[in-house]
């Protein structure tokens, strides 16, 4: 990964975590050519959740957004993989998010303004990107949240 992606994470008190490593018959990433889709990433570390829990029930948007970031670095560490010592410019092109919510909740985008600020953070204008946001009634191990990422490698 890019010294001075890892510099601009380390300045916020961030790092990326060990890559989480599927939990079904999927890899965490593909490449094609200059893209590089991260198949979604929910707010786990050392194999645990995060959060758990339903967004507008007994999960707080504030946390439903600090889960979304947890996801965006899980995403980050899969492009550290991906691209290992290559010295590509990383370019965030698209973020879908999975918000587990009640039926009527109706703030998915402010729940995924915490990937998208994180990317933002991490990539400056590189991680300026399309996204869509959408509620579910269940995500995997009853997360609040997963998130996939689409990127260019220029």
């Amino acid at each position: 990964m890019n010294a001075a992606i890892l510099s601009r994470l380390a300045a916020a008190g961030l790092a990326l975590p060990r890559p989480t490593v599927p939990a079904a018959n999927y890899v965490p990433f593909t490449r094609a050519g200059a893209l590089l889709f991260v198949a979604g990433q929910t707010p786990i570390r050392d194999s645990e959740p995060l959060y758990r829990g339903v967004v507008g029930e007994d999960v707080t948007v504030e946390e439903a957004q600090a889960a979304a970031r947890a996801c965006a670095l899980n995403i980050l560490a899969q492009v550290g993989i991906a691209v290992g010592d290559e010295p590509h410019r990383v370019r965030c092109l698209r973020l879908t998010g999975f918000v587990r919510c009640r039926d009527d909740f109706r703030h998915q985008a402010r729940v995924m303004d915490g990937a998208s600020d994180l990317m933002v953070l991490a990539l400056e204008e590189d991680g300026r990107h399309a996204r869509t946001s959408v509620g579910t009634n269940a995500l995997p191990r009853g997360v609040p949240v997963e998130v996939e990422g689409l990127f260019e490698l220029v």
